[in-house]
């Protein structure tokens, strides 16, 4: 399959997309407190995308079973929510929203720091945080696809930090997970060269710790093996001429009060 070029009308609606994707992400992020459940937080997203006139792509894509990914502490991704998992002060948490809207999918995360969080909790996700921005920043036609993985790694690296190599990120159009696949490992000037119209997503997994994983018996649920945090943040992004368009911008607040 082809990696497909958006353009036009196209473009506009997969902005509508990604901008529904993260407002629904801010609704979340302004009711995160502790005590409350990934149940809970499945429950605003389910409710906020349907208000927002969207659907929520992830629920029962491949059988998953939630409108979104609640990923605490050492889960990498794909945590399942559930009503008796409360977020606790010291708690990190990443939130993954991807919405359908007419045809067409935005896809987003943030983590979250709930309450007072050590040291070690900040500091995997600021190192999160910037992976991704890193990666977004060499986006742009003729650019190579291994330069993302490269500016990724090694600020990860220089930060003592670990990228997940099993998984990346992703085409996104009309299709929620498409080509290209996006790794966030790799070296510059390799890899397919990006060209204007392409839509990927930008989503480095971050550990504090080694880089190895493993699953969890649901099929679904992956945790750093050595039990370390990890930390996620995602952005999908459109390749221009000039660089690229974030189609998912937001200004969130990652610092959870625990006096909510």
């Amino acid at each position: 399959m082809g990696i497909p070029l958006f353009k036009g009308t196209e473009v506009e609606r997969l902005r509508l997309a990604g901008l529904a994707a993260a407002g629904t992400l801010a609704h979340v992020a302004g009711k995160l407190q502790p005590g409350v459940t990934t149940a809970d937080i499945d429950a605003w997203v389910r409710e906020d995308t349907a208000r927002r006139g969207g659907t929520p792509s992830q629920l029962g894509y491949k059988g998953f079973p939630a409108t979104v990914c609640t990923s605490r502490n050492h889960v990498v991704c794909h945590g399942i929510p559930r009503p008796d998992e409360h977020l606790k002060p010291g708690d990190i948490v990443n939130v993954d929203v991807t919405t359908c809207l007419e045809g067409f999918h935005g896809d987003t995360s943030a983590t979250f720091l709930i309450g007072e969080v050590s040291s070690d909790a900040k500091h995997v996700v600021d190192v999160a945080r910037r992976c991704r921005d890193a990666g977004v920043a060499v986006v742009r036609h003729g650019a190579r696809l291994g330069d993302i993985g490269a500016a990724v790694m090694a600020l990860a690296k220089a930060e003592g930090c670990s990228i997940v190599e099993e998984f990346g990120g992703h085409g996104i159009g009309r299709q929620m997970h498409g080509p290209p696949h996006v790794s966030h490992v790799g070296k510059a000037g390799t890899g397919i060269t990006l060209r204007s119209g392409m839509v990927i997503t930008i989503e480095p997994m971050v550990n504090l710790g080694r880089p190895d994983i493993r699953m969890m018996p649901d099929g679904w649920t992956v945790v750093t093996a050595d039990g370390s945090l990890s930390a996620q943040f995602e952005h999908t992004v459109l390749v221009t001429r000039d660089g690229c368009e974030v189609l998912t911008p937001s200004e969130l607040s990652l610092h959870i009060s625990a006096g909510c």
